[in-house]
């Protein structure tokens, strides 16, 4: 079949694509717009009003806010970062492995049942995390976990959305490639740690990008499982900057924000081209 290559044809296809450029571009003004904002009202002198659009670029840009927001003698700031820090690479290396080990027994180990345990998995995805917050916080309680690093870790060491995912992602590597290491001799854990990990890297970029985001951001269940101020995450910590000044002092309030925000840019600039593949698995096997 030719292709159609008149003018006209090639103006419509011309006119097309410049459109879906413009959209694109104003799409993502309207996106960056918030954020761009952000800083910039975080480089004002403290103590600033919200700056005006006219006024929005400061004369003189205040990075000294930055140190002075994480190092605030009022606040600990540097302390709930680095609990965000180690509570989020803990959960993700812990939950990555459990969901790992938990899906390649799905996937690929052959047992009575795992078609119904798989199915109880996916259907807890149909119900949200503050349907289980008052049993998981009476059973910390009964371990006398709360306020320690237990309450924070290890309810995020399993879930289900990442074992589902990586699930896809290991029923989509070939069989023969099993078959062919136990006939060789190769353990299941072999298989499982130089087959089937390596051939499946999107989906556990994918999942463990996924795991820090959610972490990172959780509010509710740091809020709820910790009472001390050395055991806040960065999230909770900085709920209560907002009286640290005794008042709204928006340039380090904003400071503050950029602070939780950046460490999400960096994963996620990282892990970006792992979404798209990883997120796919589910469909195409």
């Amino acid at each position: 079949m030719k292709q159609d290559k008149s003018p006209l044809s090639i103006t419509r296809k011309w006119v097309k694509g410049v459109f879906c450029y413009a959209l694109m571009i104003l799409l993502a003004f309207f996106m960056i717009a918030p954020f761009a904002w952000m800083l910039l009202v975080s480089l004002h002198p403290s103590q600033s009003p919200i700056p005006t659009l006219d006024q929005l670029v400061p004369t003189h840009a205040q990075w000294t806010n930055y140190p002075k927001v994480l190092f605030n003698p009022a606040l600990p700031v540097s302390r709930f970062f680095l609990n965000s820090i180690f509570v989020s690479v803990t959960v993700v290396i812990g939950q990555t492995v459990v969901s790992a080990m938990a899906a390649y027994s799905l996937s690929r180990l052959r047992f009575k049942g795992s078609s119904t345990l798989f199915f109880l998995f996916v259907a807890t995805m149909m119900f949200g995390s503050t349907v289980t917050q008052v049993p998981v916080y009476l059973l910390l309680q009964n371990l006398h976990w709360l306020d320690t690093y237990y309450a924070l870790i290890v309810p995020g060491l399993s879930s289900a959305f990442s074992i589902f995912l990586l699930r896809q992602a290991f029923l989509g590597v070939s069989f023969e490639l099993d078959e062919a290491a136990r006939i060789d001799g190769a353990s299941e854990l072999a298989i499982f740690w130089r087959i089937i990990l390596p051939l499946s890297k999107a989906a556990l970029a994918t999942a463990a990008t996924f795991t820090f985001i959610g972490v990172w951001t959780d509010f509710f269940g740091p809020l709820l499982y910790t009472t001390s101020t050395s055991m806040r995450t960065l999230e909770v910590g900085l709920s209560i900057y907002h009286s640290a000044f005794g008042g709204t002092n928006w340039p380090l309030e904003m400071t503050a924000s950029m602070i939780v925000m950046v460490p999400l840019l960096i994963v996620f600039l990282f892990g970006q081209r792992f979404f798209t593949k990883g997120i796919s698995l589910g469909s195409i096997k």
